[in-house]
């Protein structure tokens, strides 16, 4: 690394934010899951808070700290999954705090989306894309591409069939009729902003330009903790009685799989030799 890149070891500010992330999901995720009727939604979406609550206290929090802590030793594999799941607490929180009715927690919700989004565009604009991009030189990507433009494709389309023909016919559409929300919240942050990542990171990609190896990296780790998010909630509608197709099962399963492969795969190709670092007192030093 040269004296004009930006050095990839996290300041006090990113660890003091992404620390009290951690602390914070903690609290959120097991309050609603352990405490007994705290949601005061519909019964139908119950279970989906509850599967998300369970995989980002399992799943995403233990990630977030291993992150975090090789992110601060100067680890650009770490500093990759730092990022990616931070993005996923940021799409998980801005969901809280839009869709879930008001309860006790909603100001650690609000927290949760000020201090995620915060960590992310700032980690975001602290990476040297190139930097990236030559510690994954000559890796293929094709299958990346594939996979995002998949991804967004499907997720359009599915959206797309639920609030489509609603729209036309001005109708409330069929994700949230038996709720008691205003609009389809998840769906709007999907269509205005996820879809367009993926498309976006995967033209990137194609192109072999080097943001779109961040974007990658970080959508990668983002989408698929969320598809394992989508599993679990997956398991407790069932548990609640509820249908879930089983394609639509399937699909979720493959697309979920199919995901963390491309993630091991992808973290691990990032070269250890490339992961330099400045140290307190400015001399380089070599991370894995």
């Amino acid at each position: 690394m040269t004296a004009s890149q930006t050095p990839r070891r996290l300041t006090r500010p990113y660890v003091v934010a992404s620390t009290l992330s951690i602390v914070l999901s903690v609290v959120a995720s097991g309050v609603g899951l352990f405490v007994p009727e705290f949601y005061r939604d519909a019964e139908v979406l119950l279970p989906q808070l509850y599967g998300q609550d369970l995989l980002t206290l399992v799943v995403a929090v233990p990630a977030l700290a291993g992150g975090l802590y090789y992110a601060y030793k100067g680890s650009l594999r770490g500093y990759v999954v730092w990022l990616g799941v931070t993005g996923y607490l940021l799409y998980t929180y801005a969901s809280y705090a839009f869709l879930t009715a008001f309860n006790e927690l909603y100001l650690v919700y609000v927290a949760l989306f000020a201090l995620t989004l915060f960590s992310l565009v700032g980690g975001i604009a602290r990476i040297d894309p190139t930097d990236l991009k030559e510690a994954l030189h000559g890796h293929p990507v094709r299958g990346y591409v594939g996979y995002q433009a998949l991804v967004a494709g499907f997720v359009a389309l599915m959206w797309l069939a639920d609030v489509g023909p609603a729209s036309f016919a001005g109708t409330r559409p069929p994700s949230i009729a038996e709720t008691t929300l205003p609009v389809p919240v998840i769906q709007s942050l999907d269509l205005a902003v996820v879809i367009p990542s993926f498309a976006l990171s995967a033209a990137f990609l194609w192109k072999r330009r080097a943001w779109g190896y961040v974007f990658t990296g970080v959508l990668l780790v983002k989408g698929t903790t969320l598809g394992l998010a989508v599993l679990a909630m997956i398991v407790f509608m069932l548990q609640d009685g509820q249908a879930v197709p089983l394609p639509q099962i399937v699909l979720f399963a493959l697309l979920s799989l199919t995901g963390l492969a491309l993630v091991i795969r992808f973290i691990g190709a990032i070269s250890p030799s490339t992961a330099t670092t400045k140290t307190h007192a400015g001399a380089e030093t070599q991370t894995d």
